[in-house]
């Protein structure tokens, strides 16, 4: 919102109208940008959906996914990551009360569990690579590992994010742009838990199918 002054010191200042900025933030305008966001890497995740269903069965003489993937683990990156997305709720509900500290340990625990997912998911990549079945091994591990390791990037990236915040929210508490970066960064999570269950059921549920 713009507001308009007139300098009272000197004649020829008086007749020039002078403006200050009060509020330069549009209401709900990082909220909108960032869902706009959202939705371009819903294409990028779509583009990386239509290759691997181009490409999943093209095993070029190598292993395929029932020979590879190992389903209990991944139910349990599954299961790890899905709660992170609860705990990030509580966290959302603390926030709304305006109390810090639980916000905070909120937020931290869900870090973890994010970390914990990377790891396990590190660790798969690590074992697949050990056995001779890397992106360059076939069509299939190609497409498997772009699309299983973008989204591994996204959730890397997110719990930088939430470390950051956890800093900002430290030193400035519960502002309101804190609790907007709070609102970017939740969709941005739950986001991630959406585009994992569709790779849990497309890519490691249906793989293992003769």
């Amino acid at each position: 919102m713009n507001t308009l002054a007139a300098n009272a010191h000197g004649d020829d200042m008086s007749t020039q109208p002078q403006y200050y900025v009060r509020e330069h933030h549009p209401e709900n305008g990082t909220l909108l940008g960032f869902w706009i966001y959202l939705m371009s890497d819903c294409l990028i995740f779509a583009c990386l959906f239509a290759a691997y269903a181009v490409l999943g069965r093209n095993y070029a003489g190598g292993p395929t996914g029932a020979e590879v993937f190992q389903l209990p683990v991944v139910a349990l990156n599954t299961a790890i990551l899905l709660v992170s997305s609860i705990t990030y709720g509580f966290a959302m509900l603390e926030m709304q009360r305006d109390r810090l500290r639980a916000t905070m340990i909120w937020l931290a625990i869900t870090g973890l569990l994010g970390a914990c997912f990377i790891y396990l998911e590190l660790s798969e990549f690590a074992h697949l690579v050990a056995e001779g079945n890397g992106p360059q091994r076939s069509g299939f591990l190609t497409s498997f590992f772009s699309l299983v390791g973008t989204h591994g990037l996204h959730v890397t990236f997110g719990i930088v994010w939430l470390v950051t915040l956890l800093f900002q929210l430290g030193r400035h508490g519960l502002t309101e742009a804190n609790q907007r970066r709070l609102m970017c960064l939740s969709m941005f999570w739950h986001f991630l838990d959406v585009v994992w269950i569709g790779v849990f059921t497309f890519v490691y549920l249906m793989g293992v199918l003769p």
